[in-house]
């Protein structure tokens, strides 16, 4: 067993620290307040992740170092460069392996199933940054002064999942009480969506097995359905009536982003549900012999989770 230090205490930070002290690992978990899982083996520590000093004190003597951080999405050109640069940094210094969590921004408007050997085009500021953050790792990879790695998933969903998922507090709540369901684009659109247990697990295989460095992954995901297809299934297991579904005009979304900067960001992403939106897994299942969670089994877990706070909260 080994040592992880896991940078960021969000919805995949939090799970990944649970599965890796799980797995009988020691783990240090880093956030600005000091949060994350209260467990056995589990360290709590409250630092800056742009604090390269204080992150560098906290990865001494770690086998591997998870990049799970996760800042408001209008505020990447400004707050990820301090950030990736800490970590980066962090990793350099204490020869730590380094992993990443990425996402499809990287990519073009696709055509096609992604797959990782696309070429990185991404198509906005924000995008860039992640490009250029992946890169940096890259080449210090290919210098021989890291090890390093960048698991990819698409719309993250599942227990922990709230107000940045398209099917999170906007979508499982409502469904659950019978309101109607309102997407940014077509509804109808094939689309992947990444349980966040299996991201938590991808990125624990990536930071354990010697197969994956060097290169970017795409975590397992199950097949695409659209929005309306997770109203529909999640409905059944739920035991609800299916709601309706319909989507919102793009002057609205974009009238309203003028005063909420994160709803201001859904013009650069609305591609995404605008046409077919697939990533293809293949080649993280076939290497490390894993398999998404069945879109049934997820989905129950997810409603079960909502149901349990709602329950809490009452």
């Amino acid at each position: 067993m080994g040592k992880h230090v896991v940078v960021g205490a969000g919805q995949v930070g939090s799970e990944l620290v649970r599965q890796l002290a799980g797995l009988g690992h020691e783990v240090v978990v880093v956030s600005r307040s000091g949060s994350g899982p209260d467990l056995p083996g589990v360290r709590r520590a409250a630092a800056d992740a742009a604090d390269q000093a204080a992150l560098t004190a906290l990865t001494r003597g770690a086998d591997t170092l998870y990049n799970c951080v996760n800042p408001p999405y209008h505020r990447w050109p400004t707050d990820w460069p301090p950030i990736a640069g800490s970590l980066l940094g962090a990793a350099e210094t204490t020869g730590a392996d380094y992993v990443m969590l990425g996402n499809l921004y990287v990519y073009a408007p696709p055509t096609g199933p992604m797959t990782e050997d696309l070429p990185l085009r991404p198509e906005s500021v924000k995008a860039q940054v992640r490009v250029r953050m992946w890169e940096q790792a890259l080449a210090a990879h290919r210098a021989g002064r890291i090890r390093c790695t960048e698991v990819r998933g698409s719309d993250f969903f599942g227990p922990g999942a709230l107000d940045q998922s398209h099917l999170g507090e906007r979508f499982v709540p409502r469904l659950l009480a019978g309101k109607a369901l309102k997407h940014i684009a077509d509804p109808d659109q094939p689309h992947s969506w990444t349980y966040i247990p299996d991201v938590a697990a991808a990125l624990a295989i990536a930071g354990t097995d010697e197969r994956s460095w060097g290169r970017a992954w795409h975590i397992p995901t199950a097949p695409p359905m659209s929005y309306r297809q997770v109203a529909e299934r999640m409905s059944e297991l739920a035991g609800v009536a299916m709601p309706k579904v319909g989507s919102y005009p793009a002057w609205m979304i974009d009238a309203l982003g003028l005063a909420n900067p994160m709803l201001g960001e859904i013009k650069h992403i609305r591609y995404q549900f605008a046409r077919p939106f697939v990533l293809d897994s293949s080649a993280f299942q076939n290497t490390f012999g894993v398999a998404p969670t069945p879109a049934g089994e997820a989905l129950s877990a997810t409603v079960a989770w909502w149901r349990e706070r709602a329950a809490a909260a009452a």
